[in-house]
């Protein structure tokens, strides 16, 4: 079974993403509890009242992108290979995009005086990192071993012809080009 750290890893921080878009899309609470899911409790914001559409709908909307390009990203590692051209590009890109919203949610935070809010996104951004790490890692060594595969089987091949040719020539036998023999 292959891939199976980055098809792990997509599934998570697909159902991560969706599941803070839904939270954030409650009436009630949206935006507070978002953020009370990722470890921030919010007392007092100066400005925005955070259950404001102009506040809800942009976040709820830019973490569904998110989730789905996650999922977009499971299934390219189901479809594809490691050895395809641009394998990791929607890994790629659904881990920028996940690093924008982040970076959106603390600068958005910071301007509503959220307290508590740059050590949550800094951890945040940091298992988004090692998870990006981890899974190049992942798809680097599958297709490492399969070129190691590729050149194991070439070197048997290539010295398995080198033996029969010798042992044609040891025994006098017609060689390939027709020549030789008794």
């Amino acid at each position: 079974m292959r891939h199976v750290l980055t098809s792990f890893l997509s599934v998570h921080w697909a159902i991560v993403f969706a599941l803070l878009a839904v939270i954030c899309i409650d009436g009630n609470r949206g935006v507070t509890a978002a953020l009370g899911v990722l470890g921030v409790t919010v007392e007092s914001a100066q400005f925005v009242n955070l259950e404001n559409i102009v506040v809800v709908a942009p976040l709820a909307i830019a973490l569904l992108v998110v989730a789905v390009l996650f999922f977009w990203a499971f299934v390219d590692t189901l479809i594809n290979d490691a050895s395809s051209p641009g394998a990791d590009s929607v890994v790629r890109i659904a881990f920028i995009s996940a690093s924008g919203v982040m970076s959106m949610i603390l600068i958005g935070g910071a301007a509503q005086g959220i307290n508590g809010l740059f050590m949550v996104v800094a951890v945040q951004l940091a298992a988004l990192l090692v998870s990006y790490v981890a899974m190049l890692a992942e798809r680097r060594s599958v297709a490492a071993l399969d070129e190691e595969d590729f050149h194991a089987t070439a070197h048997s091949m290539a010295k398995a012809a080198a033996h029969n040719s010798l042992l044609s020539m040891i025994s006098g036998r017609t060689g390939p080009n027709g020549k030789g023999g008794r």
